[in-house]
């Protein structure tokens, strides 16, 4: 007597082993076709050894890293701030992260041939990436505030012989 597999515990399996269904692995490998193939014909023959230098280069940064300092920059969040005030460092830190990744060479003024192309002084995107910074910081800083004051009147108004008449 031979035994064949049920195919609901063969579905079980995959979703244990691979975390999602078939359809989505399918559809990751044929992305990855469609991208690889897009790629071949944008770039020349010697550009796209540069690419995946770059692609393997920054996922090896960031994952050997860049990952573990997120996570002590979290730890020490956690130590120094409430809980509640962590994402009002984490969101304008993580912009401001991600706007000098994209801008590092205009910013680092390492590039030249930006200044020509934009007729913008180098100096300028320093300073103006600073200016963001400090905007992102005080927006989030202002939400805060405005969180912090709104709790303090519903836990006022939720809890009215908490204050003394005088």
């Amino acid at each position: 007597m031979t035994h064949t597999p049920d195919t609901r515990s063969v579905g079980l399996w995959w979703r244990r082993w691979y975390g999602a269904g078939p359809g989505h692995l399918l559809l990751t490998a044929a992305s990855l076709v469609l991208v690889c193939y897009a790629g071949l014909r944008l770039l020349g023959a010697d550009e796209w050894i540069t690419v995946v230098y770059w692609v393997v280069g920054a996922a090896l940064v960031h994952d050997l890293l860049l990952v573990p300092l997120y996570a002590a920059i979290d730890r020490i969040l956690r130590a120094v701030l409430a809980p509640h005030l962590i994402n009002h460092v984490r969101w304008p830190a993580t912009a401001s992260a991600l706007l000098l990744l994209v801008w590092f060479p205009l910013i680092s003024r390492g590039v030249d041939r930006y200044e020509r192309a934009t007729l913008l002084p180098a100096d300028v995107f320093l300073v103006r990436w600073l200016l963001v910074t400090a905007a992102l910081f005080a927006v989030s800083l202002a939400v805060a505030a405005l969180r912090a004051v709104s709790r303090r009147r519903r836990t006022g108004d939720a809890n009215p012989g908490a204050r003394e008449p005088r």
